[in-house]
């Protein structure tokens, strides 16, 4: 498996449980939890963006992911506890869509590798007998 698969996998599962804690848990636990989460999330993004600069959807979804997650350490600072639970769904929701889009770019590069590996209907052609050795083949041996 490739490093970039498990960078954004876990900034999804990571969003994703800060979607489940934004509705389920106290404002405080939020606040301090968007914090910390934030900042690990906010860490992987960075790295993933700075690592596969060259692969231009993971850069942009790593840019994406870290901006959101940079704004979600300042809100949880910033603002009122019932606002920073309004922003942590908003902003959870934002990486989670940042880190899908960036495994679905995944899984078309990687795609498209095995499609590009997979024999053509042309080297396939030259493999397969001609009709009459095929009839000849399916021919009953004949009872002596």
């Amino acid at each position: 498996m490739r490093i970039r698969y498990f960078s954004f996998l876990s900034l999804a599962i990571a969003a994703g449980f800060l979607v489940v804690v934004s509705q389920a848990f106290t404002a405080v636990d939020i606040a301090n939890l968007a914090l910390g989460v934030g900042i690990g999330m906010l860490v992987v993004a960075f790295g993933a963006a700075v690592r596969f600069r060259r692969h231009v959807p993971s850069l942009l979804c790593g840019v994406a992911a870290a901006a959101i997650s940079a704004w979600m350490i300042v809100a949880s600072q910033v603002f009122s506890l019932g606002t920073v639970q309004n922003l942590t769904f908003a902003d959870a929701l934002g990486v989670l869509g940042a880190s899908l889009l960036a495994l679905i770019a995944h899984e078309l590069t990687t795609e498209r590798v095995v499609h590009s590996l997979a024999p053509h209907r042309a080297a396939r052609a030259d493999y397969d007998l001609p009709d009459e050795h095929q009839s000849s083949r399916l021919r009953e041996p004949s009872a002596a």
